[in-house]
């Protein structure tokens, strides 16, 4: 395996454009990944399993193969003959009716991927972790990469999947020397949110006039093309070890919906909740959830979660890597075209 340079960061005159292996690429941000490292000159292999959806792998020069991240045989072979991997794929739900199928899932597919990319000596890497590991300020100011969850303290199973797996991918880069650069995005919103994402569905839901009324918190809200732009940057310019929070502007919910209703021709919610109220109509939510398969809209977690802000900066990212995110408005508006044009809002 080629060394890094003693700073640890991507040397472009000795580590070109080569071959990159994608993981998550059927899903929201990783067909987002795609279209950057294609386009940026990456010969691209993707790794799907045999029941993900289609819709987004629509390039005629990708490689597919079929795995899963929690399968080895399968993650050594799509590995094979790569210079570079990207691990973007997780199981990103807020519920589930065993929510340790969501923790054992990330954290054994980040295990097996980086174990795997050592074995196979992969020349660099770039984790996809979330800011869900990165504790939000009490007051809502914007909290930066030095403020680490544990998994005690993660509200939710998808948080301490993401701290768990995180820690692993840190201690490997530590202790194995595993070459790997760690990317947290905050909540991407844009094209090709085919689930949709739990987000894609406040946006859907909204768009539609079916979200009356609000609690008071907020979200770091960020174009899913600028989160995978920045992974491309992350790869050439990002630091061994080092996590930087990818995101772009920290929003009030009340703002969100505001904007969604009037892109919509619709009318705001001007509704203020306690949380108190809420609780009750997610417990609801989740036990239908379980007689129906269907994912509540509202979670027991969630509104635990939105207790906080999650106000996050990325000036770290900007600072080292040259990242840079546009409005978020964009990405709510490219949001609801791409839902307009696939059906889910008439």
């Amino acid at each position: 395996m080629t060394e890094a340079p003693p700073s640890g960061r991507f040397d472009e005159s000795r580590f070109g454009a080569g071959p990159v292996l994608i993981t998550g690429a059927s899903g929201f941000l990783g067909a987002a990944l795609v279209d950057v490292f294609r386009k940026a000159g990456f010969p691209v292999r993707i790794m799907v399993r045999a029941s993900s959806p289609r819709t987004n792998l629509v390039w005629n020069d990708v490689e597919i193969v079929e795995g899963d991240m929690r399968d080895r045989a399968s993650v050594a072979a799509a590995l094979a003959g790569q210079r570079y991997l990207v691990h973007a794929a997780a199981d990103y739900r807020l519920w589930a009716p065993d929510p340790e199928e969501i923790v054992r899932t990330n954290r054994d597919g980040a295990v097996i991927l980086m174990e795997e990319a050592l074995r196979a000596g992969i020349e660099r890497i770039v984790y996809t972790s979330s800011v869900a590991t990165i504790k939000p300020h009490d007051d809502g100011t914007p909290a930066d990469e030095t403020r680490p969850l544990t998994p005690g303290t993660a509200i939710g199973a998808y948080k301490r999947s993401k701290v768990v797996a995180e820690r692993v991918v840190e201690e490997m880069a530590a202790r194995n020397g595993l070459p790997v650069v760690i990317v947290n995005p905050s909540t991407p919103i844009g094209t090709r949110d085919v689930k949709p994402t739990p987000t894609g569905r406040i946006i859907v839901e909204a768009a539609l006039g079916r979200i009356p009324a609000f609690v008071d918190t907020g979200l770091n809200l960020v174009h899913v093309d600028d989160v995978a732009y920045g992974h491309l940057l992350a790869l050439r310019h990002g630091r061994i070890g080092e996590r930087y929070i990818l995101g772009g502007e920290n929003v009030l919910l009340s703002q969100m919906l505001a904007d969604i209703a009037g892109m919509v021709g619709r009318k705001p919610p001007t509704i203020k909740l306690p949380r108190a109220a809420v609780y009750p109509v997610a417990f609801v939510s989740e036990q239908l959830a379980r007689i129906t398969g269907k994912a509540p809209l509202a979670t027991i977690d969630g509104i635990r979660m939105s207790r906080y802000r999650m106000f996050f900066t990325d000036a770290k990212a900007r600072a080292e890597l040259g990242y840079t995110a546009r409005p978020y408005r964009e990405g709510l508006s490219d949001a609801l075209a791409w839902f307009r044009q696939s059906g889910y809002v008439k």
